[in-house]
């Protein structure tokens, strides 16, 4: 015998609420206290409700989809970033479509254009310096947008950043604090704005707190091997930094790998320094020093910004916030303190 389908109203009976809240709940509306929200999806689950999609649609003219475009899928930094915008995603019963552009701005522009018509609002993350209106001029003028990390001076979109040349500033201040004199730095990619905004933190510092020390910047890309080769450069050089500063974790984490391969201790011969406190970051031997950007709060930051945009179109526009990045010290940048010699009798 075929099982009835369970329609809204069992829904709204079992939790002894209204069709409506169901409705509001079940569509992670706003203006539905989280506890009843809660309540609602428990009901709904146990009595396994599944929502006639099509027809959701086409009364409310969602979607209940959220495009995603990122540059790139790879590295924790992404991984964690998608993990935050996912949680707060499930937890208002969204569904994500996800597309990379891979720093490429012709794209990224396809990307934004396969969203129109199948998805809600658009959370994008671009960092690259493209032409000026290129991002603008792609993003469907229909769509609420949220911005992550992207720099696009005068926009009306909400944007959500890191505070990278403040968090380049206080790492600086903690390494010369430590005692470093001569601190290498590792770049990002030239066209990445967080990468040159935290360039532009080490100079400052370096300026500032080492007025007579000669900036040592190397080539590096975000990624593992470019923090590799950029420690074998070091290696190589006449004379070593006493501590470097890699502009994010993956590159620290290259460059930790070619320390140990030869044979240098960190912090005891060198120092080592990164950005991001990606999970990986806790867990390698010294634990890396960096500063801590809470990615996946960045992630859900943006979708709750995003939700509350599509659910206020013609209302009070979502506000922009920076993260301030905190300073986690952890073993590879300051030596452990000395066992005190044991006492002669």
């Amino acid at each position: 015998m075929a099982r009835t389908a369970v329609t809204i109203k069992d829904v709204a009976r079992e939790a002894r609420v209204s069709v409506a809240t169901v409705s509001r709940a079940l569509n992670g509306h706003d203006n539905v206290a989280e506890a009843v929200r809660q309540h609602v999806i428990a009901t709904a689950d146990r009595l396994r409700y599944q929502p006639h999609a099509a027809a959701r649609s086409l009364s409310s003219r969602r979607t209940q989809t959220i495009g995603v475009v990122l540059p790139d899928l790879y590295g924790e930094f992404f991984s964690e970033l998608i993990r935050g915008i996912d949680q707060v995603a499930r937890a208002h019963r969204q569904h994500l479509l996800v597309s990379s552009y891979h720093g490429l701005p012709e794209e990224q522009g396809e990307a934004l254009r396969a969203m129109r018509g199948r998805v809600d609002g658009l959370l994008v993350l671009s960092p690259y310096s493209e032409r000026p209106g290129f991002l603008t001029d792609n993003l469907p003028s229909s769509l609420p947008a949220v911005l992550i990390n992207t720099n696009l001076p005068g926009t009306d979109y909400p944007v959500l950043s890191i505070d990278n040349y403040g968090g380049a500033v206080a790492m600086m201040e903690h390494l010369i604090a430590a005692g470093h004199r001569r601190i290498a730095f590792i770049c990002g990619p030239e066209n990445n704005f967080d990468a040159r905004e935290r360039l532009r933190g080490y100079r400052d510092a370096l300026k500032k707190g080492l007025p007579d020390a000669a900036p040592w910047e190397l080539p590096g890309d975000f990624d593992e091997a470019s923090g590799y080769e950029a420690a074998r450069r070091i290696l190589q050089a006449e004379e070593r930094p006493d501590a470097v500063f890699a502009a994010n974790d993956m590159m620290a984490l290259g460059c930790l790998y070619a320390f140990n391969q030869a044979g240098l201790r960190v912090p005891a011969d060198i120092a080592l320094a990164g950005f991001d406190d990606i999970p990986l970051a806790r867990f390698v031997h010294p634990t890396l020093t960096t500063m801590k950007v809470n990615i996946a709060g960045l992630g859900g930051g943006a979708m709750q910004c995003l939700l509350h945009s599509i659910d206020a179109r013609d209302s009070t526009p979502a506000a922009s916030q920076t993260l301030v990045p905190e300073l986690m010290v952890r073993d590879s940048s300051v030596p452990p303190p000395r066992k005190p010699e044991p006492t002669k009798k």
